[in-house]
């Protein structure tokens, strides 16, 4: 679910937390050694996510932040913010040349720059929190 959050809409809140869960409280965060990921610089996003990316030769940034049941991809668009909610439970990473996250029919490629590798701590709370919320369903055998 992308949303246009450049303006602040009580309805996109609620339903952001609904499909990702609440934010963490700031002690919280302090706890987890942080929530949400610097800035990283997109390299490419998936066709049906294109009219996010700029048309001129601007560079897109996104960050990420992680929520108690899934993430949110923040991208900036000139002066607009576009939102994408992420559930845990559809959220595929994939780590190549360059590192890319899959979900719902779409894409986003993170370019292997300095900026990326300054998110390499943030990246691994990311996959254990993933694991973690994975444990749940472990069906026994």
């Amino acid at each position: 679910m992308v949303l246009d959050t450049t303006h602040y809409n009580k309805e996109h809140k609620t339903l952001i937390d609904e499909f990702v869960g609440n934010s963490y409280s700031f002690w919280e965060a302090l706890k987890r050694g942080g929530v949400g990921s610097k800035r990283m610089i997109v390299d490419q996003l998936s066709p049906n996510l294109n009219y996010i990316s700029n048309n001129v030769s601007d560079i897109n940034y996104a960050n990420i932040e992680i929520r108690k049941k899934g993430i949110l991809i923040h991208i900036t668009k000139g002066l607009k913010n576009f939102t994408w909610a992420i559930p845990f439970y559809q959220l595929v990473f994939y780590k190549t040349n360059f590192t890319s996250i899959h979900a719902q029919g779409k894409f986003i490629h993170f370019k292997n720059s300095k900026t990326f590798k300054e998110n390499r701590s943030f990246f691994k709370n990311l996959m254990q929190e993933k694991i973690d919320f994975d444990q749940q369903y472990i069906l026994p055998q």
